[in-house]
């Protein structure tokens, strides 16, 4: 059998200009509906704002922050602290964090009290680290406490509100106990936290600042008899993560840092060490007691 002769769909001239109209003219037709709509959408993407782009290009990469240093502090309350630091981890419960406003987490921690809850804060404790990760510079004592009561109170607690501390007095943490060891691996380590905080609590503090002038004639003395009477709570026996006296493997790492930063551990406190070991020594007497313990393990 022979096939059908196909015919062409086109047949007129008629029908080959329509043709040629339509596939020119819807494509074209079509980008053009594209573009318009495109064009009058409502971008929000980065880098739609022109204005707001071209104030943070020109914007100068250090800007002064010029303070009157004889002003009265003002302190953050303890809602600033939090949304400020201790957000990051307590708002959603992150690593072990205790969330915000949930009671039952909140509440064993609470059960065990407000110095041993501000002692964590300011001491850090499992992944927290101390002060949230901020430094006394940033944030005084009293309104880390601030922040732990407030955190409390908003999870079920009923603590009260810490009193400030007077004007031109250092943030003190609030409470006596602040200094309670951390839980340790053993017994014996218990042991040995405990005898450093009776240690570290029955220090005596000096009464008022030495007159001017009236310095240690010799800085060996005055750092050896600041180390026999502070430091040695914690150093003589390596406790509490404290390097020991005369372990050179243990002082090793810290002496590759400059002194300058030794010193700053020493004058402002790190992890379980307090400021000043506790203290109210110089701080011309507590770098003595730095360079006394550094000499000893060289």
């Amino acid at each position: 059998m022979s096939e059908a002769p196909h015919g062409a769909p086109i047949k007129t001239p008629g029908q080959l200009i329509a043709a040629v109209i339509a596939g020119f003219g819807i494509p074209v037709a079509i980008i053009i509906l594209l573009a318009v709509y495109v064009n009058n959408s409502t971008r929000t993407g980065a880098g739609t704002d022109i204005e707001q782009s071209v104030k943070e290009r020109i914007a100068p990469a250090a800007q002064v922050d010029v303070r009157d240093a004889n002003a009265p502090r003002v302190y953050k309350t303890g809602e600033e602290v939090f949304k400020a630091v201790c957000s990051a981890c307590h708002a959603a419960g992150t690593a072990g964090a205790p969330k915000f406003g949930d009671a039952s987490a909140w509440a064993p921690r609470i059960g065990e009290g407000y110095d041993t809850l501000l002692h964590n804060a300011l001491n850090g404790k499992g992944a927290m680290p101390a002060r949230g990760g901020t430094s006394p510079d940033d944030y005084s004592d009293f309104e880390i406490a601030r922040a732990v009561v407030y955190m409390a109170n908003g999870s079920g607690g009923k603590l009260a509100e810490p009193a400030q501390p007077a004007p031109g007095a250092a943030a003190a943490s609030g409470a006596s106990g602040a200094a309670a060891a951390p839980a340790a691996a053993s017994s014996n380590e218990n042991a040995q936290a405990a005898a450093a905080v009776a240690a570290l609590a029955s220090v005596p503090q000096a009464s008022a600042a030495p007159a001017a002038g009236a310095q240690s004639a010799d800085a060996a003395q005055a750092g050896k008899a600041l180390y026999e009477q502070v430091c040695q709570a914690c150093h003589a026996a390596g406790v509490l993560g404290a390097p020991k006296f005369g372990d050179k493997a243990a002082w090793a790492p810290r002496l590759k840092e400059p002194m300058d930063t030794v010193y700053n551990y020493a004058l402002h406190g790190k992890g379980a060490m307090p400021a000043k070991g506790g203290s109210n020594a110089s701080d011309a007497d507590v770098k003595a007691a730095v360079d006394y313990m550094a000499n000893a393990a060289k």
